[in-house]
């Protein structure tokens, strides 16, 4: 079995991160001796991830400046192949981020150049070091009939209301529309979705967004939403949205 390629988000100002952001991008703020980033691709190495795009924007060119064209898992004491990664500059290309949807749909050709028919998706500003991008669940979404699959976790002080509701049915996570009845928990950023979640007519960005289209991606997630192709699975392990310094400080204890 093949793992799928991986798209992760770097592209944000991290306003909230501010004076930190200045002069570092969020993703490489670092978290117990290691950018926030580079968690994400030791863990996407693990799981044998055929190569990864990162999109860029604000001081983008410190992230390719940092991992290069590929990831070396020898870099982490880790054994394993060198894993390709490849950039998407919507800075240079567009002047600056062209938020969620905008910037997947930007990345797709370069994301699926060699046919594959779905990927995962992250955002880098997220600390989640136990979590597994693992060939077996890119293989259950693929047999399944959903445009995508999010992993949630339980609602955070600071978002108490979550994003989404939950509930089981016939023994398969599902994401409810809005107003149906059931638990509520965030929106990790973790993913898997199919090529077509971003084609029309689910989208109406062309392929490859040549004009460099701003868009978000929570209008995307609620019509597939509402059209009962969005399954999901709660994920209960450690996960930090690392918005803000104090959450930083609080992954970062002194001596």
């Amino acid at each position: 079995m093949k793992n799928l390629p991986a798209l992760v988000l770097a592209a944000g100002r991290g306003e909230r991160m501010r004076p930190l952001t200045d002069v570092t991008p969020k993703p490489l703020l670092k978290v117990r001796g290691k950018p926030l980033l580079q968690w994400h691709l030791e863990a996407l190495a693990r799981a044998a991830c055929p190569k990864v795009v990162i999109n860029t924007a604000w001081l983008g060119e410190q992230i390719p400046a940092t991992f290069g064209a590929a990831w070396d898992p020898a870099r982490s004491g880790s054994p394993g192949s060198a894993m390709p990664l490849l950039y998407s500059d919507e800075q240079a290309d567009f002047g600056g981020a062209l938020e969620t949807a905008g910037g997947v749909v930007r990345a797709l050709p370069r994301l699926l150049a060699d046919g594959e028919a779905a990927f995962w998706l992250v955002a880098g500003d997220v600390y989640v070091p136990e979590f597994e991008f693992g060939v077996e669940k890119a293989q259950a979404f693929l047999a399944s009939d959903d445009w995508a699959h999010l992993w949630l976790v339980p609602n955070p002080a600071h978002h108490p209301q979550g994003d989404f509701g939950f509930a089981q049915v016939g023994g398969v996570g599902r994401v409810l529309d809005q107003g149906a009845q059931g638990e509520r928990f965030t929106y990790s950023t973790m993913g898997l979705y199919r090529a077509a979640f971003f084609q029309a007519p689910q989208c109406d960005i062309p392929w490859g967004n040549p004009q460099g289209l701003r868009a978000a991606l929570a209008p995307l997630l609620r019509r597939a939403i509402a059209l009962g192709r969005v399954g999901a699975t709660v994920y209960r392990g450690p996960w930090t949205d690392v918005g803000t310094p104090a959450r930083l400080a609080e992954l970062n204890p002194g001596p």
